[in-house]
Formats: C-alpha cells, sequence, structure tokens
C-alpha cells in the first residue's frame, strides 16, 4: 500500500508540474512589454546618439586639425600643429560601430516587418555611417561586421573601393525603395518628423556627397549628372528647410552634447586664419560664430581676430585676448548639422565650374553661400557679392573656400573636403609638425591590432602602411 500511495503521488505531481508549465510563456508574457523589437524603436536613438557624437567631433578634432579654432594658451603640442596620438580615432571606430550594429539591427526589423520605407531609412543610415568610417580609416571591416552572433569574431577589412560600391548600392536601392503613399508608423522621428519625402531627398543628396568624394577614382560624375538632371526620379534637397539637420531641443533625451557649455569655450580660442578669411568676406556669421577679440584689458573690443596657427614660441606673444567660440551654438535649442541643401549647391556649383553639368557656375556658388548662412539663420546682405573677395571669380577655389565655411561645425566635412581638393590652402607655421602635413586618416585601435591580428595586417600591407600620412583610396 505505501508503494502505491508514492507512485500515485509521483503521477498527480507529474500532472501538476505539467499544468503548471504548459502554459507558463502564455500566463509569463507580459501585454504591456515589446517582445519584438521595431524599426522605430532604434531610429531616433541612432539619429541623435551618430549626430551628438559628430557635433563633439567637429569641435574636439576637424577645428583644430583645419585651423578653425585651437586650445589656448597652447604654446606645445595639439592637433592644430597636427600632433596625432596614436588613439586620436579610437571613439570614432567604437562609436560607428556600435551604432553600424543598430542600424543592421533597425534594417532586419524592417524587412522583418516588410516596411519599405523604414528599410529604405536604414539602409540610407548605413550609407552615411559606413562613409564616415571608412573615410575616417581607409579600409575597414563592413561586410563581415556586426556579424558576432553569426560566429564571425575576425572581420575581414573591405577595400575601400568594396565599400564603397556597397554603400552606393544601398543608396540607389533605398531611392526605389520609398513609398510617400506609406505613412511611417513606428513613432515620429526627431529628423524629418516622419515626411517619406524628406527621407528619400536625404537619400539621394547623400548618394551625390559620396559619389563626388570618389570622382577621381572613375566614371561617377555622369551618375551625379542623372540625378540631379532627373529630381522625379532622384530627388534631392531643394531649400534649406529640408537639410539633414537635426534640431536640438534640450528636452531629455534630446540634449546638448555639452553636459556644460562652458566647456565649449574654455581655455579656446578662434584660428588666425578663419578669423581672416571671414573678416576679408565681411562675413555676418562672424557674431554667430565667434566673440570679438579685446584688449588685455578684458574690455575694450578690437574687432575679430584670432591667434597663429601653430604658433611657435611663447603664448606671451599675443597681446590681445583673442576671439572665441560663441558659447550659444551649443547651448540647445541648437542644431546639429549632417547633410545640407547648402553643400548640395556648392556640389552643383563645382561639377558646373569642372563643365560636367550643364548649368551657371556663378548662379549655384550664390545660391549655396546664401543657403549656407541661411542654416544658421543668418540673413546674407544685399552688397554680399559686390566685395571682391566674396564673388564668383570662376575658380574652384573660391567655390571650395566658401564651401568649408559652409560646413562649419559638419562633423569631419571639412577634413573630408581638403584631403580630397586640397582646398582651402592651409596655413603653415614653425611651430607644426608632421612635417607640415594635414593628418589624412586616422590609425587603426590597438584593439583591432591585438583581437584581429591578421585581417589588420593583411589590410595595412594592402594600404601601404598604418599612419596618419597614408592617403585612403579615393585621394590618390
Amino acid at each position: 500500500m505505501k508503494r502505491i500511495y508514492q507512485v500515485l503521488l509521483l503521477l498527480i505531481s507529474i500532472q501538476i508540474a505539467f499544468a503548471c508549465t504548459s502554459d507558463f510563456e502564455e500566463i509569463n508574457t507580459d501585454p504591456n512589454r515589446i517582445d519584438q523589437i521595431s524599426p522605430g524603436t532604434l531610429l531616433n536613438p541612432i539619429i541623435y546618439n551618430i549626430s551628438r557624437f559628430n557635433t563633439d567631433r567637429a569641435d574636439a578634432f576637424t577645428f583644430q586639425v583645419m585651423q578653425v579654432a585651437l586650445p589656448f594658451p597652447s604654446s606645445t603640442g595639439g592637433l592644430h600643429r597636427y600632433d596625432v596620438s596614436e588613439g586620436a580615432g579610437n571613439s570614432t571606430w567604437n562609436t560607428y560601430y556600435r551604432w553600424l550594429n543598430n542600424i543592421r539591427e533597425m534594417k532586419h526589423a524592417s524587412i522583418q516587418a516588410e516596411d519599405p520605407n523604414y528599410e529604405a531609412i536604414a539602409l540610407t543610415l548605413e550609407a552615411w555611417v559606413g562613409s564616415q568610417l571608412t573615410d575616417s580609416f581607409g579600409d575597414v571591416p563592413f561586410s563581415e561586421a556586426s556579424k558576432g552572433e553569426a560566429g564571425v569574431f575576425k572581420a575581414k577589412f573591405d577595400t575601400q573601393e568594396e565599400i564603397y560600391t556597397q554603400l552606393l548600392a544601398n543608396l540607389e536601392l533605398a531611392n526605389s525603395l520609398y513609398d510617400e503613399s506609406r505613412p511611417m508608423v513606428f513613432g515620429e522621428d526627431i529628423l524629418f518628423f516622419n515626411e517619406v519625402s524628406r527621407w528619400r531627398k536625404f537619400t539621394n543628396s547623400l548618394h551625390l556627397r559620396l559619389l563626388l568624394r570618389i570622382s577621381k577614382r572613375g566614371n561617377y560624375t555622369d551618375k551625379m549628372v542623372t540625378i540631379l538632371e532627373n529630381p522625379e526620379q532622384y530627388p534631392v534637397f531643394e531649400t534649406s528647410q529640408e537639410s539633414a539637420i537635426l534640431k536640438i531641443t534640450g528636452v531629455v533625451p534630446n540634449i546638448s552634447p555639452w553636459g556644460r557649455a562652458i566647456d565649449f569655450t574654455t581655455f579656446r580660442s578662434i584660428s588666425e586664419f578663419f578669423a581672416d578669411r571671414l573678416n576679408e568676406l565681411e562675413d555676418p556669421r562672424r557674431e554667430k560664430f565667434m566673440t570679438q577679440a579685446r584688449e588685455l584689458d578684458g574690455v575694450t573690443p578690437i574687432g575679430y581676430k584670432g591667434v597663429t596657427s601653430g604658433y611657435a614660441g611663447s603664448d606671451a606673444q599675443f597681446e590681445f585676448l583673442p576671439s572665441n567660440h560663441n558659447i550659444a551654438l551649443v547651448q540647445a535649442p541648437m542644431i546639429s548639422l549632417i547633410l545640407t541643401y547648402s553643400e548640395i549647391e556648392f556640389i552643383r556649383a563645382e561639377l558646373a565650374q569642372r563643365g560636367i553639368l550643364s548649368a551657371d557656375p556663378e548662379i549655384h556658388y550664390q545660391k549655396a553661400v546664401a543657403a549656407a548662412m541661411e542654416q544658421w539663420d543668418v540673413a546674407i546682405p544685399e552688397n554680399y557679392f559686390e566685395n571682391p573677395n566674396a564673388a564668383y571669380d570662376g575658380t574652384l577655389e573660391r567655390i571650395l573656400l566658401q564651401k568649408y565655411i559652409g560646413l562649419y561645425f559638419n562633423d569631419y566635412q571639412q577634413w573630408f573636403e581638403y584631403r580630397r581638393t586640397g582646398y582651402p590652402e592651409l596655413p603653415k607655421a614653425e611651430g607644426m609638425l608632421n612635417d607640415q602635413r594635414v593628418p589624412v586618416r586616422f590609425q587603426y585601435p590597438v584593439s583591432a591590432q591585438v583581437n584581429n591580428p591578421s585581417n589588420y595586417q593583411e589590410a595595412v600591407s594592402r594600404m601601404g602602411g598604418d599612419d596618419i600620412n597614408v592617403k585612403v583610396w579615393w585621394e590618390k
């Protein structure tokens, strides 16, 4: 009887256990929690965090290496002297790969949701981040990147040509996927506020930027002309209001990259080169970008005046208090530039000047300059182009000087454009290192060398070295 009782007890226990677990998954599903990621869940964090990082890097790196501003006092070292450390690109590598992984998750979720608009946006974001990454380093892991879940822990380094081939294909596909009759249903995005037509214009405008960047390496200008001459098939930005400019509201989580705005102006100076160019143009953006210099009394203003780039000797040689950043630039509400209408007009002006596009380069030059002011809420004076320094003079150098100013605070774009064109002609000074040469890439992070040595060595051998003077594919 005791044994029979034990068997019955065991059977009852098994039955109870089965009853408790057979619908365990259903009972323990929280109806208030999302159990599957949506494309919209990832979109705003991607836009904000990449834009935030890029705006910070414009200040921390581009301003110095492109002689816009510099630390002051700074009697030795510094990026403005082309003193670039081995780890200068570490944050760029880590940040772009982190968000590239999220973008690819978004792309997968879009395909799963069968939503072509979100898929097109993900492809565009992948091209944006992928181009920033490869233009900063050269050959990088791309086709096998973000595949740790698939067991790929040592991704190959794709050549820059291979990467650009994929980026351009992404953008071509994205343009064909957009369906403007279909609403974006996964929440409101913070960049274009669910206007599918603006996302599509961003896609094609980015396509133009990348085609121009690699235009020395093949016949890419024909495609640029096709895009510009077929606005119905390839719409691009046509006004400043359509530009890819993130408006940082100051409302959490959309806050300024500067936790303390004062850090933006502490121990800083505008460079003499940048201030003098704007002075020659009598440019109304001076007040937006910088403060006035003062006498040593700290009170008497003496106009817009910067410190010599890469200067040698003591800081005491400057017998004035130089112009500084305008702190308002980093106080919310503020803007973070991604890709603007003015850049598209500068592209048109350059192609027309080079005889590639059938258009008047002066018209597009003037539109580009006006738009570059408008994006900062600055009105262009009616007589601006009457100044001989501002008037179109038929040269590419004149166009690219204004483009350099137009790309102010736009991530690494001034640096990338200088490497593509050699303009503007930057100053050289006795205190500069690296044989007074502007660096043209970041070195690979030590982590890439240690964790992926064979693929790293293959890339370095193919590129001709791993230092700041090794040109990337599209520069050669």
